[in-house]
Order: C-alpha cells, then structure tokens, then sequence
C-alpha cells in the first residue's frame, strides 16, 4: 500500500496537540519528516492510507492498540553504554563513595527513560565496578528500577540481549568480557549485573508514587523534549520521589535553572548534577 507522505498543517497541529497530551513530547515546527520517517512502517502494517487517516483511527479507538503503538514509534530514542561518560564517573568517585559513608541500607536508583536498557545496566556495572575495588561497601544491594514509556523498548531491556554492533556503541573489550557472555551470536548481560534491574512502565507525565522512594535519579536527553510547563512538574515531582540528599542526573545540555529550586548544582571535577536541597 502506498502511503501518503504529505501532512497538511492542520493535521501536524492535530497530531501534536495528540503527542504531547499522551506523553509530553512537543514536536517544534518543521517536523513533519520525524512523523512520517518513525510511523511509514506502522501505517502499512495496519493497512492505513495516511496521518490523516491514522488520527481519526485514534480518536475513535479503533484498533484499539493503535494509540499505544504510535507512542511507541515516537518515543523510541538512540542510546548507548557509558553515555557522555561523565554520570558514570561522578557515581563512582563521588557518589558512591558518599553514600556508602553515610550507612545507608540499601541503595535505590531510578533510571527514567531507560529505552532499550543500556543506561540502567551501565549503572549496575559501574556499581559493580566500584564494589570490586572498596572493600565491605554497603552497597551490594541496591536496586536499580528502569522505566520508560515504550513497551516494545522495555521488552528488549528485559531480554538483556545485544547485538555485536550494539555492544560496540560506547563499550570497552574489557568490560565486553567481564560483564556480557555470548549466546549464539548475541551477548547477554551476566547476572551479576542484571539481577540489580527491574523494569516498569512508566509515563513521566503520570504518578510516580507507586514506584517508591530513590536515593538516585537518573532523567538523561528527556527533559529536551517537554515544555517548560511540563520540565517543571516532572523535576519537581522527581524531587518529591528523591530521599534527603538524593541525587539528579540530567543530560549534558539539560539544565533545572528555571524549572525548580529543590536542588542544589554540584561542580566536580568529572561534570555538573544536582542534589536534592535540605
């Protein structure tokens, strides 16, 4: 079936006024092209003609998984492990090392918009890391909750199971070796890593209650996609899910200025986060 590539302006507004109601992503002007480069494979493969088409299947509810599968080809984002490096150093060298001075019972880290689970495991093995080098750290049983929005990107984190090509993507051939083991032409996380990652669903534009109370929250490249109406609930809400003290890291070119005075901005010699204010 030949799909219709052309949006008229009215049913880009219709669709981004959709976007951002379902899940908080505001599409700017001129983005047309994202729409139909994320979508062309679902309308063909629900057999239907054009955008246009699409936004009146969804008004009416019609299949009744269609609404959900949109959200999900436009939320699904690139990722890759160790990320900007910087996050990862800071929880190793400053971080960890703070939390493991104060007592604390059990760790609980949050990575929010995990995509297709390199950002939560990179977390476990820098943890992982860090505990093979301080001996009797109080951290051995921290857990680390991974969410996002997208059910088929949460499936694939749950698998655990990577493509050569992906593992390539900001993984070292040491850390390859210590912490993934080949299956058939894949590689799987070990269990020592992944046995600290749960996976949930989660829309940051709904409650965070049920998901509990972190010591860490990790809200990286999300916040770039949200009004500043909606930047400032979710990093005011996100502080309200932080204990005294916790920690937030956000993307290399994300900022709270504006958004929230909850939290303190920390300078280290490895980057910039924040802390929750006492």
């Amino acid at each position: 079936m030949e799909i219709a590539a052309n949006i008229s302006p009215q049913d880009y507004e219709r669709f981004k006024l959709f976007l951002e109601q379902a899940c908080g992503i505001l599409l700017g002007e001129g983005k047309q092209y994202l729409i139909t480069s994320r979508l062309t494979k679902l309308l063909r493969d629900e057999n239907i003609p054009s955008v246009s088409a699409l936004l009146q299947a969804i008004e009416i509810r019609q299949p009744r998984h269609l609404r959900d599968a949109v959200i999900d080809a436009m939320t699904t984002n690139e990722t890759s492990w160790f990320r900007d490096h910087s996050p990862f150093e800071i929880l190793a060298k400053q971080v960890f090392p703070e939390m493991d001075g104060t007592g604390l019972r059990q760790c609980r880290i949050w990575s929010s918009a995990c995509s297709s689970g390199q950002e939560p495991y990179t977390i476990s093995i820098a943890l992982s890391e860090y505990m093979a080098k301080v001996s009797g750290s109080a951290l051995g049983h921290a857990q680390i909750v991974a969410t996002d929005i997208s059910m088929t990107m949460l499936a694939t984190a749950k698998q655990a199971e990577y493509d050569e090509s992906v593992l390539g993507r900001g993984l070292t051939a040491e850390r390859k070796r210590q912490f993934f083991k080949p299956v058939g032409d894949r590689w799987r996380v070990t269990d020592e890593v992944s046995r600290r990652v749960s996976f949930k669903e989660q829309n940051l534009l709904a409650s965070y209650a049920a998901l509990g109370k972190f010591d860490i929250i990790f809200c990286r490249n999300v916040l770039i996609y949200f009004s500043a109406e909606r930047k400032a609930d979710i990093l005011n809400r996100m502080a309200l899910s932080l204990n005294a003290g916790g920690y937030l890291f956000l993307g290399a070119s994300e900022t709270i200025n504006g958004y929230t005075d909850a939290f303190e901005m920390i300078r280290s010699p490895h980057g910039v986060f924040y802390r929750l204010k006492i």
